[in-house]
């Protein structure tokens, strides 16, 4: 009656994802590819600290359900069925001897209704209210970080791939290379250490091609763990785009994303909650130790026999009583206790205060970082673009050469070296990039469904 289940989310992931509303946190076979926004839908879902996390606001949600029952009248019944056999034996006066046996029922109905008691109910729902404040927040934090988790390793694992597909290229050309060069030893054309730095080459390629395997299968791995899957779930990702560049999201300044991050923050709104609920919670023990005034009432029944006196027997009867009134009950002496107890509310208020205030500073430090990280992945998107061209540009000019019998092999592996290079920075600085993207919004606390959009622009 008191709307509690409204407090509470549908889903461990609250409105958080992209989930389908008409079946929400139920998933079948996954997606080929798989998507990012199914991939974070899972494991918001099936992550076990997010999972912790809403059955912690279930139970500040219940909680503020017994703060508030208490502004209602307490009512309770007794009832009571007994056979009863009494024998009374007095030797030498059989006169005076009984012997009854019945069956009495007594059944009566109390009420007490707390009318006033200093503001102890308000400040205890205040309380509660607050510590559900506190679980919601704390609810979002595990959420953003779930999010965040899942999205670096979904980056990291399509960058593995990407990688993979990389290094097969790579033992491609390796092998074109190394045929070239056995043709020209042949031929005559060319000295036998162009072969062997070329099979050198070739088997370096394969080296690199096995160890991108196996990443490939760990990133996979760590991907579907975080899915709630098992590590060995066949997985799909897509290709590693490269027709992206960083989009015009965080173009605020830097202190203008720590103030922002510092108010509305999920953290820090946990930590305002708790706070709120330490205040409530001194206000309530200072009230504790005040009067309390109570409407009581009691009405009761029996049918208990009555006798006329010993050896009379026994005649129905039945009885009732009632009474209605005003209640105050006063503490007098508690020992000093109440003393101490308020003393410790008071010192819980100003942990708190030192937990907010700490909980602002960490904050404002992991948005700067994250800020910063993000603005190096940014310029590295661009440097590294622009590397894969010259790295491209330069292995076309010294294959052409050595195909034409005018350049040298080490031209042509150091050329081929640094394309694969330049290939590898370009995938992990989009890696980078996607992954700091995240984070600086992680740390900011504005990371949401639209945060699983790509965007995407024609090829640079």
């Amino acid at each position: 009656m008191f709307g509690t289940d409204a407090l509470v989310s549908r889903t461990p992931a609250n409105a958080f994802s992209d989930i389908d509303a008409a079946h929400p946190c139920q998933f079948g076979p996954l997606e080929a590819p798989l998507l990012l926004a199914e991939a974070v839908n899972r494991a918001l879902c099936g992550n076990p600290k997010t999972r912790e996390a809403w059955a912690n606001v279930k139970v500040q949600a219940a909680a503020v359900g017994v703060a508030k029952s208490a502004y209602l009248p307490n009512l309770t019944a007794n009832l009571q069925d007994v056979r009863e056999d009494s024998v009374t034996d007095v030797k030498g006066y059989p006169r005076l001897s009984s012997a009854n046996r019945s069956t009495v029922f007594s059944g009566s109905v109390s009420a007490n209704w707390v009318l006033y008691d200093f503001g102890g109910r308000k400040a205890a729902l205040a309380n509660a209210q607050a510590l559900l404040a506190a679980a919601r927040a704390n609810q979002d934090a595990a959420l953003q970080t779930a999010f965040s988790t899942v999205a670096t390793d979904y980056y990291a694992a399509q960058a593995a791939t990407g990688k993979l597909a990389l290094t097969k290229e790579t033992e491609s050309i390796a092998r074109d290379s190394f045929v070239a060069a056995s043709t020209r030893v042949t031929r005559g054309v060319a000295a036998i250490s162009d072969q062997l730095q070329a099979q050198t080459s070739y088997a370096q390629a394969t080296f690199n091609r096995a160890k991108a395997e196996g990443d490939l299968q760990a990133a996979l791995g760590t991907l579907a763990f975080d899915m709630s899957l098992s590590p060995d779930q066949p997985i799909k990702m897509p290709d590693a785009e490269d027709g992206v560049v960083p989009d015009q999201d965080f173009t605020a300044s830097v202190a203008g994303m720590i103030e922002q991050a510092q108010s509305a923050h999920p953290v820090i709104a946990a930590a305002r909650a708790k706070l709120d609920a330490a205040m409530a919670s001194e206000q309530q023990t200072r009230a504790e130790g005040l009067p309390n005034f109570s409407l009581i009432a009691k009405y009761s029944q029996n049918n208990q026999p009555a006798s006329l006196g010993l050896g009379q027997p026994q005649l129905a009867a039945t009885g009732h009583d009632w009474y209605v009134g005003v209640q105050v009950q006063i503490p007098l002496f508690e020992g000093l206790s109440r003393t101490y107890k308020v003393r410790g509310a008071h010192a819980q208020v100003e942990v708190q205060e030192n937990t907010l205030d700490e909980a602002r500073q960490q904050v404002g430090l992991d948005v700067w970082k994250s800020y910063q990280v993000l603005q190096t992945n940014i310029q590295n998107v661009g440097n590294t673009a622009t590397l894969k061209r010259i790295a491209q540009r330069s292995f076309d000019v010294a294959n052409h050469r050595y195909t034409a019998g005018v350049g040298n092999i080490l031209e042509l592996l150091n050329a081929q070296k640094s394309l694969s290079e330049a290939k590898q920075q370009r995938i992990q600085a989009l890696t980078d990039w996607r992954a700091a993207r995240l984070q600086l919004a992680a740390k900011m606390g504005r990371l949401d469904a639209g945060d699983l959009r790509t965007e995407q622009v024609p090829q640079q």
